[in-house]
């Protein structure tokens, strides 16, 4: 199986690149946010490819690291998930937040790809959250829950915003003028009052 492709990224197509090296030119899906896209005209370019052998078609997926790769590996071990929703995961969310969102239970973010509904997004969390978690080690996790932590105050402070009157638009904007992290719920909520009272 081929593991890397190594040579020129000749051109771009809707969902991938065409990879040239020692004369072939190879059709590669890629996800929609990789920087292959950029790579155009580019030599001695890496791509961690994934071959996929069907009876009714062959295709190669490729990625900038092999990071990347492997996530796609480890999505299409889900029941359901396949090839297609696994590209459309990292097309849309960055590796580290999937992950991310896998360690911390955060299903709705996987819903934010096309073609992944909520069923699915918790049959992945389920079942790739323990291997998700054996990939980091303690530092990298702690790390991730404190990023979470002040991610879920700020959006528990919009959420008591709106309680009070406000808009989504506006909750969301008094909260974001709030420069100070890793506040409370509270301190949030009593700084973006403070913010707007101010204007």
């Amino acid at each position: 199986m081929i593991h890397y492709l190594r040579g020129m990224v000749t051109m771009t197509f809707d969902g991938g690149v065409v990879l040239e090296t020692g004369g072939v030119g190879y059709k590669v899906f890629v996800p929609d946010n990789s920087p292959l896209y950029a790579a155009t005209g580019k030599d001695n370019i890496t791509v961690y490819t994934e071959m996929i052998v069907r009876e009714d078609d062959m295709s190669l997926y490729g990625f900038h690291d092999n990071a990347s790769l492997e996530l796609f590996q480890l999505l299409r071990t889900v029941n359901g998930v396949g090839a297609k929703a696994a590209l459309s995961i990292l097309s849309a969310i960055p590796v580290d937040e999937v992950k991310k969102a896998i360690i911390f239970e955060d299903s709705k973010t996987l819903t934010k790809a096309v073609g992944v509904g909520k069923k699915t997004a918790q049959r992945i969390v389920l079942e790739l959250n323990d291997k998700i978690s054996n990939l980091k080690d303690l530092e990298q996790l702690s790390e991730l829950a404190e990023q979470t932590t002040a991610e879920s105050e700020r959006a528990e402070a919009v959420n008591a915003l709106i309680e009070l009157g406000y808009s989504r638009s506006e909750a969301i904007s008094a909260v974001g003028a709030v420069e100070d992290e890793n506040l409370t719920v509270e301190d949030y909520i009593r700084l973006a009052l403070r913010g707007e009272s101010s204007k």
